[in-house]
């Protein structure tokens, strides 16, 4: 991936070097990644569709979790380190100023002038995620993000929360490495953060109160893939720009068939059972993301009417 010129993001909370890890808050807290569910009408949700359409020209709906699909749970806590010569880390002002966070900000700073200029052409200001980056465990406003939570989207404070060793985690245990599939990672939670914005993620966590665990895991599903479908948009815009290798579309089709939920199933318990999928199957994830990324249309990525 191609960022040299591209800008670092100003969004980049840095908490990596905060003895206390950032710890307090509360609310709530979904282990795996990102929000919380259960529960839901789907008329009601068909309602916000429409409005969806009407606002943005699309079809959108949302929860959220970790990009990996809720199961991948890291368990190293060093920070990850990119193998190119330009992984040196130095630390200014007593904070972290290395090639992860780097990677990271610039990363977030192409989300947020893709996500921008879509905004803009329905006429609508972007409102940009801040990410907050730890190394352990921090306090967010839905609870105590860890390690073993893996990267997630809070809606509480609409903030993404990512400890840089997951990547490692990534390359390592789900054979997904490349700098694009570390990308796809951020832009998947920023696609969460897509579906909060346009009001779909505040009325799906209303409604799950009413569904059946069942529902959940289904519309659960429906909501992931939506945020794949938004990944591949911007992968989409990056590629018109210029910014992509040859292979990094490979890299990040590559990730979202390693985390699919029969792939993690059957790597760590032999088996799968499909009805407790939450984040979809390894071909589901990597078509609604190449979906998103042929099309580049919001429009395109409306996981919630008919099969998926």
């Amino acid at each position: 991936m191609r960022l040299d010129n591209q800008r670092e993001s100003s969004n980049v909370e840095d908490r990596r070097g905060d003895s206390s890890g950032g710890l307090g808050g509360g609310g709530y807290r979904q282990a795996g990644m990102g929000i919380p569910l259960r529960g839901g009408s789907l008329v009601t949700i068909a309602v916000l569709v429409g409005i969806g359409w009407l606002v943005f020209g699309i079809n959108p709906l949302q929860m959220l979790s970790m990009l990996t699909g809720g199961s991948g749970s890291v368990t190293q806590e060093d920070s990850y380190q990119p193998s190119s010569p330009r992984s040196t880390q130095t630390s200014q002002n007593g904070g972290f100023e290395d090639a992860g966070k780097q990677f990271v900000s610039k990363v977030l700073g192409s989300t947020e002038d893709v996500w921008t200029e879509i905004f803009a052409a329905g006429g609508k200001t972007y409102k940009p995620t801040p990410l907050v980056l730890f190394s352990g465990a921090t306090g967010s406003a839905c609870g105590t993000a860890s390690s073993a939570t893996g990267p997630f989207y809070c809606p509480v404070d609409g903030k993404v929360y990512i400890d840089l060793a997951f990547y490692r985690e990534l390359r390592d245990r789900f054979g997904a490495p490349g700098d694009f599939a570390q990308a796809y990672v951020i832009a998947h939670e920023v696609g969460h953060h897509i579906q909060d914005l346009v009001g779909v993620l505040p009325e799906f966590n209303r409604q799950r109160q009413q569904m059946s665990k069942a529902q959940a895991n289904e519309m659960s599903v429906r909501v992931e893939l939506q945020a794949d479908c938004y990944a591949g948009i911007w992968a989409n815009r990056t590629d018109k720009q210029g910014m992509l290798d040859p292979g990094d579309i490979d890299e990040a089709l590559n990730a979202a068939t390693q985390i699919g939920d029969d792939a993690i199933q059957k790597r760590s318990q032999g088996y799968v059972v499909p009805d407790s999928f939450t984040h979809g199957t390894s071909a589901q994830r990597s078509a609604w993301f190449n979906r998103g990324y042929k099309t580049g249309r919001m429009d395109q990525c409306d996981t919630f009417s008919g099969s998926i």
